[in-house]
């Protein structure tokens, strides 16, 4: 299935002239990688199933490849100039364990090996996937719906507009953090899939249930709401904004972030380049499956993830990526998503199809309400705006009951009953 769906989107990436996700994954054998960082979570996330003394040496022959490559570049003088100039052996790593466990693995460790570089492979062919998709987004939808957005917005006090504001105030050091986070999301959460993948080595079999799973489905699924939604966001429709980035002439006006928007909703036009990737916010929506995987782990990463949670929500508004009811939509799809996912691994019972409905049925009255009443909500913000915090609220408060009844269910053990003694 995985397979196939890479081949469609390299297909739709072909018809406009672009590189799809198969080919800009394998030049990266190659040449110099969008993001080393990536590829080296990923090859992390393969040797899970790896001893540690089969972890040092992959990661040994990953930066000795590193290294080869970039001599190779010195010597002959080329420049990365897009990317970075690491991660190749990474890839080349995982690659190679693919090779060992087709040549010289047999039965149950071939599969838990492939299991691994599978994992890892996923996790980068998600990021490939994505920036077609986001390609696909811009070049099949001329027009955006950022005003019926912004204008429900109004709903919530328009947080973009607040946070934006309070970013350029910290100066660069508050936004260099603030990026750093956004830009890092898969690599956090590559680190907290290590907590819960850190028993695979000695078990030699995977959870039923781990955050990668989350991760992949978001990002799957996320893109074609692109398609129904489309929107760029407020820092491409209303400005170039405090940061000198945006919409330049394609923007309504320059309103980011000092004036608010006015409630005059209207389909627009925008160009053929932004991705329309706001509607629902996947970082948060990424950002909150983080928060709620990190619930069971030690003191250090419980924090982490409550502070990539929020560190996350400021960067997404503060830089005018997205809109305050992004964010809310963005959380109510996460959130359906994980009780949809652990009811699968545990078998769908009445709690887990209720719930799942429940939150898939408020995350449709969402994007409903923003589309069709988004003057009513923003000229009545203290019941609107209310409500969409309490739907979301509520989505919340269901998973949160329904999974502990699941997890007390699990831990409870009938005690045996009691016999008579042997005369």
């Amino acid at each position: 299935m995985a397979l196939g769906f890479l081949v469609t989107l390299e297909i739709a990436a072909r018809r406009y002239g672009l590189p799809g996700p198969i080919t800009n994954q394998a030049r990266e054998v190659i040449f110099a990688p969008k993001s080393g960082p990536l590829l080296y979570a990923g090859m992390a996330l393969m040797m899970v199933v790896l001893t540690w003394r089969q972890r040092f040496i992959a990661a040994g022959v990953a930066v000795g490849i590193d290294v080869v490559f970039a001599l190779g570049r010195w010597a002959v003088g080329a420049k990365v100039t897009d990317g970075h100039p690491f991660g190749n052996g990474a890839l080349w790593v995982i690659l190679g364990y693919a090779v060992i466990a087709l040549t010289r693995r047999t039965g149950s460790e071939r599969v838990l090996l492939l299991k691994g570089v599978g994992l890892g492979l996923l996790l980068v062919a998600g990021r490939k996937t994505g920036d077609t998709w986001l390609l696909i987004t811009s070049k099949t939808r001329p027009t955006v719906l950022d005003q019926y957005v912004a204008t429900a917005d109004h709903a919530l006090g328009n947080p973009s507009w607040l946070v934006g504001r309070f970013v350029a105030a910290t100066g660069p050091i508050g936004a260099h953090v603030l990026d750093y986070v956004y830009v890092q999301l898969a690599v956090a959460a590559v680190v907290v899939a290590l907590y819960q993948l850190r028993n695979v080595a000695a078990e030699r079999r995977f959870p039923s249930h781990h955050l990668v799973r989350t991760f992949l489905v978001i990002g799957l699924l996320g893109p074609g709401i692109y398609m129904i939604f489309p929107v760029v966001g407020p820092v491409f429709a209303y400005g170039p904004g405090a940061f000198g980035t945006g919409g330049e002439h394609w923007a309504i006006a320059s309103l980011w972030p000092h004036t608010p928007p006015p409630i005059h909703p209207h389909a627009m036009s925008f160009d053929a380049l932004t991705p329309r990737n706001c509607m629902p916010s996947l970082h948060t929506a990424w950002a909150t499956a983080i928060f709620i995987h990190t619930r069971k782990g030690p003191r250090v990463l419980r924090w982490a993830g409550t502070f990539w949670l929020i560190a996350t929500l400021g960067a997404t508004l503060g830089f005018g990526y997205h809109y305050g009811v992004d964010l809310v939509a963005g959380a109510v799809f996460s959130v359906t998503l994980e009780a949809a996912l652990r009811s699968l691994d545990r078998g769908w019972d009445r709690s887990g199809t209720l719930l799942v409905t429940y939150g898939t049925v408020v995350f449709a009255a969402l994007l409903t309400s923003y589309r069709f009443l988004p003057v009513e909500m923003a000229e009545h913000p203290w019941l609107y705006g209310p409500l969409l915090i309490l739907a979301m609220a509520s989505v919340v408060y269901g998973f949160v009951r329904t999974t502990k009844r699941w997890e007390t269910h699990t831990g409870t053990v009938q005690q045996p009953e009691p016999q008579p003694a042997l005369a």
